[in-house]
């Protein structure tokens, strides 16, 4: 994996590599690279396989970090290649013509943290969440308690337990009392 990072260094700006495994490498690349990087890596060295695309809210930072995870079966290589995007922005570039399957990953993202991919295909269209107005549930500041009390309400004859008292009720029921 090292030759291979050697030698796209010579025409990419390519940050420090991360080696999770001898075959698994994560890199930060620049945005505007991306798309001849992975056209590279695709076309000329056997990454043939798109295995995963997902997002990380940094929202302390500002921004969206997009993880790009191509295969390279023969050659046993993973390389995750990660974008920063502007968080207020939110806009990435599309790969669908480059991997189909980029499609179905786009729409998630852009449905569960409000990330745009203008140009792929159904990208606007509702996916998981039918009929979702608010602030897509996966960006950090959505906030989950106060969507869950103004949406749902308490069905009567239920009981709230702490779990903590409640599995110490159930399981131990003579501790301390009955300690052996």
């Amino acid at each position: 994996m090292r030759d291979l990072l050697y030698r796209l260094k010579d025409r990419y700006h390519l940050g420090t590599p991360t080696f999770q495994r001898p075959d698994l490498c994560f890199v930060t690349v620049k945005r505007a690279e991306l798309r001849s990087i992975l056209t590279e890596l695709r076309d000329v060295h056997g990454f043939t396989h798109l295995t995963l695309l997902t997002a990380v809210d940094w929202i302390e930072e500002g921004q969206f970090q997009l993880t790009y995870m191509i295969n390279n079966r023969a050659a046993n290589r993973t390389l995750a290649l990660r974008v920063m995007l502007d968080r207020t922005e939110a806009t990435g570039d599309t790969i669908h013509d480059l991997w189909p399957t980029a499609a179905t990953y786009q729409r998630e993202l852009n449905e569960m943290f409000g990330i745009n991919f203008p140009g792929s295909p159904r990208v606007d269209e509702e996916f998981i969440l039918e009929g979702w107005t608010d602030l897509p549930p996966y960006r950090r500041d959505f906030d989950t308690l106060a969507y869950s009390q103004q949406t749902y309400r308490d069905r009567p004859g239920r009981e709230t337990h702490d779990p903590k008292e409640h599995m110490q009720k159930t399981l131990y029921a003579e501790y301390p009392k009955g300690t052996k």
